[in-house]
């Protein structure tokens, strides 16, 4: 059966971001790594309206406007708790910090915490700051509709416990290759994941991350009714998988 995300919308932001319209009207982001992302359109970048902040892990091309975009939205930002205490010391005023395997319902989208295999040190000044493990979410929304962002990670044999667990709808998947999963462990990610909707990200927004969706799909013919939905920077998701201009 094809996937339908009904009126969910959801915005690719370049590199790994995401901006998500939900079905009740809220405006979620992931990963918001906006100003400095080359891959980010300019109308992208300054959202306004922004009603909760999932952070997969503290890297600067992850964490990169979460600060600002909290305090000018007066948004909760969701990271594990290190990350977590880390932006309450930084003037987060609403940093919503738990751990893998747990949930917690913001803004209306329940939101369980999955492992990911990746660093997660964050650079204050001239220091690396111990910032928990890297981690992903599934993201459970009104209407259903179930979302994976897998973070910054290599593939991993649990990925059949969060298929099996979760049944994700869309994958959101790094296929980037040096600092993630290239297309050859996206291609097995993806058959651990029984998933049939994936979204490559973390890809092509600097030279060294040579993955390309193409390579994943030559890589995964053989897996049936499986859609390989490329997205490009600002183009929305919605309905059943229709791309929409950027709003």
């Amino acid at each position: 059966m094809a996937t339908d995300l009904g009126n969910l919308e959801l915005t690719f932001c370049g590199h790994a971001a995401f901006s998500i319209k939900t079905p009740g009207g809220k405006r979620v982001l992931i990963d918001p790594f906006l100003s400095r992302n080359p891959a980010c359109p300019e109308h992208l970048k300054d959202p306004k309206g922004v009603d909760a902040i999932f952070i997969t892990h503290a890297h600067g091309d992850h964490l990169g406007d979460v600060i600002r975009i909290a305090a000018e939205n007066d948004a909760p930002c969701v990271a594990i708790v290190e990350t977590a205490d880390w932006l309450e010391k930084k003037g987060v005023k609403n940093a919503v910090g738990f751990n893998k395997g747990g949930s917690t319902n913001v803004a209306g989208v329940k939101a369980t915490m999955t492992h990911a295999v990746h660093s997660n040190g964050i650079s204050d000044g001239d220091r690396i700051i111990y910032g928990g493990e890297a981690a992903g979410y599934v993201l459970q929304f009104e209407n259903g509709v179930k979302i994976y962002h897998a973070g910054d990670t290599a593939v991993f044999s649990d990925m059949k416990i969060i298929g099996d667990l979760y049944e994700p709808d869309v994958a959101l998947l790094p296929i980037g290759d040096y600092y993630t999963m290239g297309p050859h462990e996206g291609a097995n990610a993806i058959r651990l994941l029984g998933v049939k909707t994936v979204v490559p990200m973390h890809y092509g927004t600097f030279p060294v991350l040579t993955g390309t969706p193409a390579r994943l799909r030559e890589l995964t013919k053989d897996v049936e009714g499986l859609q390989i939905v490329d997205m490009k920077p600002g183009e929305v998701l919605t309905g059943a998988l229709r791309k929409l201009a950027a709003v």
